[in-house]
């Protein structure tokens, strides 16, 4: 029966161990991401706010009459 390697026999790394903390120095891309997004949205409402308030409102009294 043919044996199969697992992971870390075929990349030649141990497995991660609880408390085998590994510190790379950089921030996860996800972080990264999340945060680029977040100051983009923030930006585009600081900028675009006011007009899309009005927006809102007009479309809001076309509907109550």
């Amino acid at each position: 029966m043919p044996r199969h390697a697992t992971a870390h026999e075929a990349t030649g790394r141990q497995p991660d161990r609880p408390g085998d903390h590994r510190e790379r120095g950089d921030v996860p891309g996800w972080v990264m991401i999340t945060l680029m997004s977040a100051v983009l949205v923030a930006a585009l409402l600081a900028l675009a706010g006011p007009a899309l308030e009005g927006l809102f409102n007009q479309a809001m009294d076309k509907v109550g009459q």
